[in-house]
């Protein structure tokens, strides 16, 4: 961590190098709803792009979606019992699949989709592929199928077809939610090799979930990333000592050195970002640099992930964002996670321009 100020005026803040919380499966299952950013998402919060139609239309098909689903899942508010009599699978589109680039507003139009279905919040499910897969870990797959089964609606943020193991995996777990008349919704990344694809690609994901893609309706969103859209630029990295400074006044802040906390999240597994986020206010970074490899790079996106989804401002010196990854990372097959990174982070520290304010 880096030093602390001459003055020794405040007391030191904590570091996210010293946290590796355990996470209980049952709190995996409870924190599947819209992080705290999207808590307040809604339709009509919604800003379109005038110059997009399509977000407009994605606005109105989504919220008929919503409103078809209604009622609660196949298996009601009681259990159904094994030897009961296996629910027709539901005839038509059951799910959407949001297509669009990164910061066109897909995870606000998944949330809103979350809150505006009429059914309890213990009902619906939000969570990120990622998640999923760890819920998948931590219960079985038997038993996440039980538990997600009981529920209306599933939505998946960020659907991962970069792994085919875990594509297999969480595929055969829709298609029995789907026969248990679970409603989905998912938005999802492009596949590795997909070079110079500057969006989503629908046929990739229809392809890759295999005979679950006749229940989903691809929705296409064009558009720029709204974080960034007639907003001022994020400001330059400042230097160690108004990093350290800015960290030992704000009450709840986090400080680490870069490198360190980059070696710290080889140790701590992603499911657990989010838990070793709890209660911090601020993250400040110094000597912020490109990332060593593509390992160390993908736990970094998800960690920007977590901070983005709990808005928490990240103040840093060192290397600007832009350059955190290199240009092969960027040409590569997981450029979509790095420019969604850059993007969230960029916003963060815009934020962050706050604390150096004060």
């Amino acid at each position: 961590m880096a030093g602390a100020p001459a003055d020794g005026s405040d007391a030191a803040p904590t570091a996210l190098t010293a946290r590796a919380p355990q996470v209980p499966a049952d709190r995996l299952v409870a924190e599947m709803v819209p992080p705290p950013r999207f808590q307040g998402a809604r339709f009509d919060t919604y800003i379109p792009d005038g110059k997009q139609p399509s977000q407009a239309e994605a606005v109105q098909v989504l919220s008929a979606f919503a409103a078809g689903i209604g009622g609660t899942a196949a298996g009601g508010t009681a259990k159904r019992r094994w030897f009961a009599r296996k629910p027709a699978a539901p005839k038509g589109p059951r799910g959407v699949y949001l297509d669009g680039g990164y910061g066109v507003g897909k995870t606000h139009l998944l949330a809103s989709l979350w809150h505006a279905t009429p059914a309890p919040a213990e009902r619906k499910a939000f969570g990120t592929f990622v998640e999923l897969t760890n819920l998948v870990g931590a219960l079985g797959f038997q038993q996440t199928v039980r538990t997600l089964g009981e529920h209306t609606l599933l939505c998946i943020d960020e659907f991962e077809l970069d792994d085919p193991g875990d594509t297999v995996l969480v595929s055969t777990l829709l298609g029995k939610l789907v026969d248990s008349g679970v409603a989905l919704a998912a938005t999802s990344n492009t596949l590795p090799g997909k070079l110079g694809e500057g969006r989503f690609a629908a046929a990739d994901f229809l392809r890759e979930i295999q005979g679950l893609s006749a229940h989903f309706r691809p929705l296409r969103i064009d558009g720029e990333d709204y974080r960034h859209r007639g907003l001022p630029q994020a400001p330059d990295p400042y230097d160690d000592e108004t990093v350290t400074r800015v960290a030992y006044r704000t009450p709840g802040a986090s400080l680490d050195d870069f490198p360190s906390l980059l070696d710290h999240l080889s140790r701590v597994h992603p499911s657990r970002y989010g838990a070793m986020c709890d209660g911090i206010q601020a993250v400040c970074l110094t000597d912020v640099q490109a990332v060593p490899d593509q390992s160390t790079a993908l736990r970094l996106v998800v960690l920007a992930d977590r901070l983005y989804d709990r808005e928490i401002p990240v103040l840093t010196s060192g290397k600007p964002f832009g350059e955190l990854f290199s240009d092969e990372m960027l040409r590569g097959g997981y450029r979509k996670k790095y420019f969604r990174a850059i993007s969230r982070l960029t916003a963060l520290a815009r934020d962050a321009g706050t604390l150096v304010g004060h």
